[in-house]
């Protein structure tokens, strides 16, 4: 027997963070204590009964009755693929809407399945009118067309009003990421007409990542029962993954149960608040962030009326070295905050306040340390009109004149 790779190591000792990326968030403490339960096998009858509280409440946060609602067993890029795998068959035209980082990533995967992917484009920062996706509609006659809600990359949340009615006048399916926007920014998949949908587990439901929320309404059903083969991802494959989710309960695989632990509990946490009140909460402490952000004279990069209240892109000030900050951020307060990606990288700071993140003292406290300690970040002279403002007169109106500490609640994501 050889040693060779034999490792002697203490007992894992990782550094609490205060996650204000773009995901993963932290997860609310009763989500950690529930992951940390017992686990019960994967057909006790007390995991069927808490599967059935799972797909209810996923129902809940989405505003759907879709039958076929449930948590993937993997990340939301699983669940992505799923949508893909389970609808694509060789040769369908499939119409992607991209407007920054993860439309190119439905794009790949799309074609990875052999459909033949269209592509219709705007600017990182701009969103897709009613016109220019009944054009595409129009000049691609896809059989799907696939478009982020909420896209991580440049913090832009797409108006939906109107899109699921176009899909059906043109027979096409409507396929939808809200990775960023289930459970914190308002989602009607049934009002919006949205046949296909996927998010994530480690953002605005509060839980860690390993989940990936799915749901596929009727059109999607019928579309899927119509194939001419078998879907060419068994892992992924809803027409198995039905007998185990649906009535039947019959065994397809091992599923990741204290995940779902923790994702009952997260779930539940959201309907006690109230659906409403967790979207009124996002979008408040977004706004006293963004108020913030600007009187100290950095620029958003999203417009007004298209910003996610998740997810906000700051664009990284002439002369400032973004990523040395960021570091600092990580390194000296524990804190994280991303950088940009794809067309993005290098030119802004991507900040997430998501589901137990959006939170006023997170945002006052990172509103301070940018303002104490960004200007030290600065490695050029600077014209006066491009320097960084930070005057202590321009901080949030709301916010204390004195630097605000974080209010953590007790629990294992306290700051040492």
């Amino acid at each position: 027997m050889s040693d060779r790779h034999r490792l002697s190591l203490a007992p894992i000792a990782t550094p609490d963070r205060l996650l204000l990326g773009p995901g993963p968030s932290n997860a609310h403490p009763t989500v950690l204590q529930a992951l940390s339960r017992t686990p019960i096998g994967h057909l006790d009858p007390l995991y069927v009964a808490l599967m059935g509280e799972v797909q209810e409440l996923l129902r809940y946060v989405w505003q759907t009755d879709n039958r076929l609602t449930l948590p993937m067993s993997g990340t939301g890029s699983a669940a992505m693929e799923a949508t893909i795998a389970n609808m694509v068959e060789p040769g369908d035209t499939v119409l992607v809407a991209v407007k920054g980082y993860f439309g190119l990533r439905l794009a790949d995967m799309a074609s990875r399945y052999r459909a033949d992917v269209r592509t219709i484009e705007k600017p990182w920062g701009e969103a897709f009118s009613l016109e220019e996706i009944e054009a595409g509609l129009k000049q691609h006659r896809p059989k799907i067309l696939a478009i982020v809600h909420a896209e991580t990359s440049t913090g832009i949340c797409q108006p939906m009003e109107g899109i699921g009615d176009l899909c059906r006048q043109h027979d096409c399916l409507l396929l939808l990421d809200t990775v960023t926007s289930l459970g914190a920014v308002p989602l009607y998949l049934d009002d919006w007409k949205v046949d296909l949908a996927y998010s994530c587990s480690q953002k605005g439901l509060s839980c860690p990542p390993g989940l990936g929320p799915f749901s596929m309404g009727l059109r999607a059903e019928e579309k899927l029962n119509a194939r001419s083969g078998k879907v060419p991802n068994w892992y992924l494959d809803v027409s198995l993954l039905n007998q185990y989710w649906g009535s039947d309960r019959v065994y397809h695989h091992t599923a990741p149960v204290n995940m779902n632990f923790g994702m009952r509990e997260a779930l539940r946490l959201i309907a006690e608040e109230g659906l409403e009140n967790v979207w009124a909460r996002h979008r408040r402490n977004a706004e006293r962030l963004w108020a913030g952000l600007e009187r100290l004279g950095l620029e958003l990069h999203a417009p007004a009326h298209l910003r996610l209240p998740t997810l906000t892109t700051v664009r990284i000030p002439e002369g400032v070295d973004g990523k040395a900050f960021t570091l600092h951020l990580l390194n000296k307060h524990g804190i994280e905050v991303g950088g940009g990606l794809g067309a993005l990288a290098g030119k802004v700071w991507r900040i997430g306040l998501m589901g137990y993140n959006s939170r006023e003292e997170n945002v006052d406290l990172l509103l301070n340390l940018l303002e104490e300690e960004l200007p030290a970040f600065v490695t050029v002279a600077l014209e006066p009109a491009a320097r960084v403002d930070v005057e202590p007169t321009l901080m949030v109106a709301a916010a204390p004149a004195a630097p605000v500490a974080p209010v953590w609640p007790a629990g294992p994501v306290a700051p040492t």
